[in-house]
């Protein structure tokens, strides 16, 4: 049902009592913070006490002091109409790891969800991303025309951790203790000097196979000619176990037919790289 206010945390509680056998004195302490006198009844020896013959105070107003003095063969019962916590919005910064029923973390964990209500402590890995590499073609490299050839990126712009082989492989390997997710990227320039680009494809391997393919045919310009350059770019995400290599390959096809095929390089402006580095995940 609808209600004015803050909204209960927990629904509302009823039947809540306490029950006090062998006092003495004139105050009992109550178990739960009430607002005032009006949120419970008291009865001594089982006769209901008016509310003007009892008072309430101290922290919480649990403190309870009686109109008279009790005896250790009295017994006190005081039921609850309401009590504080249940309509009350906690204060700032007063709810904690014992409040919402957790195991605490350890020190840089964040509390996360399953997405079904169940909440816990998990560990975000630390680093910056590594190991991460990124090389580059310094100069043309000729290749057969429709034939896929691996890109031969053999200028380092970095390598945190020596993965990538930059002189015979060319691929980025996987070293101990780095599975995990990767995201890689490449971009090669295509070029036919001799004729007009007819077709074209880049390829990221994995282990020696195809994983991924980004392909044009009949490439045209803006203005309706064929091409002699084409750039064509490539990414992935990847799963990658310890020992896993990736390398780039791509096709480069004249428009009917012709040789002086090449993959475009230069020692700075870059045209054809190959990079990649490890993603941060929750764990």
């Amino acid at each position: 049902m609808g209600y004015i206010g803050v909204q209960p945390e927990a629904g509302f509680t009823s039947g809540l009592l306490d029950r006090f056998t062998s006092q003495t004195g004139s105050t009992v302490t109550l178990t739960h913070d009430i607002s005032s006198e009006n949120d419970i009844i008291v009865f001594v020896n089982f006769v209901k006490q008016d509310s003007t013959n009892y008072s309430v105070g101290g922290s919480g107003n649990k403190t309870l002091t009686l109109g008279g003095t009790l005896v250790s063969s009295d017994i006190v019962e005081v039921h609850y109409l309401n009590i504080v916590k249940l309509t009350q919005q906690p204060s700032a910064n007063s709810v904690g790891v014992t409040e919402l029923n957790l195991s605490d973390g350890t020190s840089g964990q964040a509390l996360t969800t399953n997405g079904s209500g169940t909440l816990s402590f998990s560990t975000i890995e630390s680093g910056n991303n590594k190991p991460m590499f990124e090389a580059y073609l310094n100069a043309d490299q000729d290749v057969s025309g429709g034939t896929a050839t691996k890109v031969a990126f053999n200028t380092e712009q970095h390598d945190t951790d020596g993965v990538y082989d930059n002189s015979s492989n060319y691929r980025f390997t996987v070293p101990s203790g780095q599975a995990g997710n990767y995201y890689i990227y490449a971009s090669v320039q295509l070029g036919q000097e001799e004729n007009y680009l007819g077709y074209g494809d880049v390829r990221i391997y994995k282990n020696g196979s195809t994983y991924k393919v980004t392909n044009l045919e009949n490439i045209l310009g803006d203005s309706g000619s064929y091409q002699k350059f084409e750039i064509m770019p490539i990414d992935a995400n990847m799963v990658l176990a310890v020992g896993d290599y990736v390398e780039i390959y791509a096709v480069c096809g004249a428009f009917g037919g012709g040789s002086n095929n090449h993959f475009k390089g230069h020692s700075t402006n870059k045209k054809s790289w190959f990079g990649g580095y490890k993603l941060i995940t929750w764990h």
